[in-house]
């Protein structure tokens, strides 16, 4: 990982700052990128959130499903921790500090979209970030690869079911048809473009007398990806000034049951995962996997389906600023623990 990488926080931050300042300096222009609309999709968030995705799809290879076979307990972890623990678990934890917790100091609206923001990061598994995670870990990369797309194949056809099942729990009305158009656009086109970038990428190369692996063509993009990151970050921070200025420690109150359910899931992953008797190879990208969110989906529906403006919205920026110092954290502990393990 990058210096670039490795600070991500630190950027994310610094975008912060910056879009709360532009925000009320200069808050008509927020307000005509806001209006930018089309079937309830903002126009330029779409493009920046398809700067996020496309290059993280790009390295998804569906030809590595056919291993699925092979150490079917790490997958299966994987599996359970993403798809029935961690999405109910962070709707409890959310309506708890927002619902009893912190109800003295948030009115009940504004609460709804906290908790719909942390259910939409409870309900997209990572991807492209894990590869880091696991690298960082030593884990066995082939098979962290056929864990992440077996994940998205999943998140294909349950992301907006189950998202909506958490959201309608928690009394939040949900609107399907935006629901379902944000998953068509920023899962399965994204998806569909990459598998199809991968197969136009390798029959070209396989022709050339140097072929250059997918990867290369990934890396050239990342740092679009990056780029779409941050300035989603200053646009979201920026039409959310006034609230940010009014009510600084939302941030806060925001952060906390996010790190909460973000130490608490891996504490039973990785718990899990050694009563299964993993190697850690496997073990520590699984429970990566499950702890880590996919916030640039998280971010691009919440904007869809709740709005520019909304704190669903602000709540899946804030799981991008306590996601990477969080997950390093749980790379130390993991390589610490290394020789717990076979």
């Amino acid at each position: 990982m990058g210096v670039f990488e490795r600070f991500l926080s630190v950027w994310v931050g610094l975008a912060i700052v910056v879009g709360v300042l532009l925000g009320s300096l200069m808050p008509g222009v927020f307000n005509l990128i806001a209006g930018l609309e089309y079937a309830h999709v903002n126009l330029v968030v779409a493009a920046l959130i398809w700067l996020m995705i496309y290059p993280m799809m790009l390295q998804i290879d569906f030809s590595a499903v056919k291993n699925v076979g092979k150490k079917p307990k790490g997958l299966l972890l994987t599996l359970v921790i993403n798809w029935l623990v961690k999405p109910f678990t962070m709707a409890a934890i959310g309506w708890l500090f927002f619902r009893v917790l912190f109800a003295p100091w948030v009115d009940p609206n504004t609460a709804g979209e906290y908790i719909a923001g942390m259910i939409l990061l409870g309900v997209a598994p990572c991807t492209a970030m894990v590869f880091v995670w696991s690298q960082l870990t030593r884990g066995d990369a082939n098979y962290t690869l056929v864990q992440v797309s077996i994940n998205n194949l999943i998140m294909v056809f349950a992301f907006a079911p189950l998202a909506a099942l958490l959201l309608g729990m928690n009394e939040i009305q949900v609107p399907w048809n935006t629901l379902l158009l944000s998953v068509l656009l920023y899962v399965v086109l994204p998806l569909v473009a990459g598998v199809a970038t991968r197969f136009i990428w390798q029959k070209v190369q396989r022709q050339q007398a140097q072929p250059l692996p997918v990867s290369y063509l990934a890396e050239r993009c990342k740092p679009w990806s990056i780029l779409g990151l941050l300035t989603t970050v200053v646009l979201l921070f920026g039409l959310q000034a006034p609230a940010i200025m009014a009510e600084p420690l939302v941030i806060v109150l925001i952060a906390i049951p996010l790190l909460i359910q973000t130490y608490g899931i891996f504490a039973l992953a990785y718990w899990l995962a050694y009563r299964f008797k993993l190697s850690h190879a496997v073990a520590a990208p699984a429970c990566m996997i499950g702890t880590s969110n996919f916030f640039e989906l998280a971010v691009a529906v919440a904007i869809g389906v709740f709005g520019l403006h909304s704190g669903a919205a602000l709540a899946t920026v804030v799981g991008v600023l306590v996601e990477v110092p969080v997950m390093l954290s749980l790379v130390w502990f993991a390589n610490r623990t290394r020789h717990r393990f076979a």
